[in-house]
């Protein structure tokens, strides 16, 4: 199931990246160690089974996507180099790769002048994000919803910036009148708008955001680290394609190649729409920085060395896949979200499940009808241990009643969440494998029930 048809493909790519180097004098290198090389990697393969099979469509559980296979070789191609990208003395040409790469996914978010580059991840993503509106709004408040990712009330406290989490609505969205409430507090410097929230996929009404902020005048950042790639769909309710059409508004954006963008662990990518923010990052390096008088990569970034490999690769998918509407990458994600819909109707259908709320990109979130939330909370972990015997990976979340009590007022409400099951469908191969999935999740929630307490079932 793992490819290795396309090593034959790598070694070729080696060969003519070896063929750039032939002028040098020939060496020989020396690898400590070179005469176990095969025994050492064989015994990292039989350690590495003990993984789930993130690869494979029956693992429907965490954000984890296989890479693109052109982004993978790309990687261990450009490894032979190895380049740093913070100086240009260190990658030349993965510099470059990595500001055309940067300057595709700004322009799929209507940007043509930006300041950008890429990162670890999301964290230092948002990181350097929030440390700009820090520095232009000092000691102001970060405001966020209460499913916004849970690092941005940790990188506010790094920054020593004060943060304040803002109630969501019945669909996990920020609550506008909340939020218009707080904001006549004032003193808020940032509202970071959720694009895709990592527990429910929910998106943040980024219209009405920006409608407030006319009134008020705090930065925003859309924090689109997971749904950002949904930019390319056209077929995403309402709400959110006119997030997603509003998003060029922000002052700064964060999304995660990593994610939906194919690429290995780790590539995070920080926006910001107003260059002269580069400024702020202004500092003189005693050797760094005096090869080129062009832009060294380093100079407006919080990190310092940062793998050229990461840029490689995603410049060469980007080649391959265009962020473009209609074509192979908003293809792929358009299944995905097909996937997402098809599992939702389904559990909306059979009356041993619950749901919340309709995807609003690619991640499901249901769990086992029962008489009370500890019941069906219990009952989730059951079907998620059940559904693992049967090579059906899910993810369980503990979400807030709130999210449940419209959609299920029958349900008793023992306790302030619910433990649920939780799926995302990020793989395009999800879609074929949805009868599959559903054939092991029904298996899955009868051998729960089976064993559970009479109570729980009646």
């Amino acid at each position: 199931m793992l490819d290795s048809d396309s090593l034959e493909t790598l070694i070729e790519a080696v060969r003519k990246l070896d063929e750039g180097f032939q002028a040098l004098p020939s060496y020989s290198p020396d690898v400590p160690g070179g005469e176990r090389l095969t025994e050492i990697l064989h015994e990292a393969a039989a350690r590495l089974h003990d993984n789930y099979p993130y690869f494979h469509p029956l693992y429907a559980g965490q954000m984890l996507k296989p890479p693109h296979p052109v982004a993978r070789l790309a990687y261990a191609l450009t490894m032979y180099v190895n380049p740093n990208n913070h100086a240009l003395d260190g990658g030349r040409a993965t510099s470059a790769m990595e500001k055309e790469a940067v300057a595709e996914i700004a322009a799929m978010f209507g940007w043509r002048e930006h300041l950008g580059h890429l990162c670890g991840g999301g964290t230092l993503a948002n990181l350097e994000a929030l440390w700009v509106a820090g520095q232009l709004r000092p000691g102001k408040t970060i405001l966020a919803s209460q499913q916004a990712h849970y690092t941005h009330s940790r990188i506010s406290a790094v920054l020593q910036l004060p943060f304040e989490s803002v109630p969501v609505d019945a669909r996990g969205k920020m609550d506008m009148s909340a939020l218009a409430k707080r904001l006549g507090k004032g003193d808020v410097g940032t509202v970071v708008a959720t694009l895709g929230t990592t527990a429910i996929g929910s998106v943040d009404p980024l219209p009405a955001i920006l409608e407030l902020q006319r009134q008020h005048g705090f930065r925003i950042h859309a924090d689109a680290a997971y749904g950002g790639y949904f930019a390319l769909l056209e077929s995403l309710e309402a709400d959110a394609t006119k997030a997603f059409a509003q998003v060029a508004h922000s002052d700064s954006i964060v999304i995660d190649p990593h994610k939906h963008g194919l690429q290995p662990y780790g590539c995070g990518c920080v926006l910001f729409r107003d260059p002269a923010v580069g400024k702020l990052y202004k500092h003189d390096s005693p050797y760094t920085y005096f090869s080129s008088a062009e832009l060294h990569l380093g100079e407006i970034s919080l990190e310092c060395s940062r793998p050229g490999a990461a840029a490689a690769a995603l410049w060469a998918t980007q080649r391959l896949l265009p962020l473009i509407r209609g074509g192979a990458m908003a293809e792929s994600l358009q299944r995905s979200r097909n996937a997402a819909l098809k599992l939702y109707a389904r559990l909306r259908r059979d009356p041993a499940f619950i749901s919340a709320f309709p995807p609003e990109l690619d991640i499901v979130v249901f769990a086992p009808r029962a008489a009370s939330f500890s019941e069906s909370s219990a009952l989730s972990r059951q079907v998620f241990s059940e559904a693992a015997k049967l090579d059906l990976h899910l993810a369980v979340a503990e979400l807030p009643a709130a999210l449940w009590r419209a959609h299920n007022p029958d349900l008793r409400e023992d306790r302030k969440t619910l433990t649920c099951l939780r799926s995302v469908l990020m793989k395009p191969e999800h879609l074929d494998w949805i009868d599959a999935i559903w054939e092991r999740l029904q298996s899955a929630a009868r051998a729960a029930l089976s064993a559970a307490p009479r109570s729980t079932t009646a």
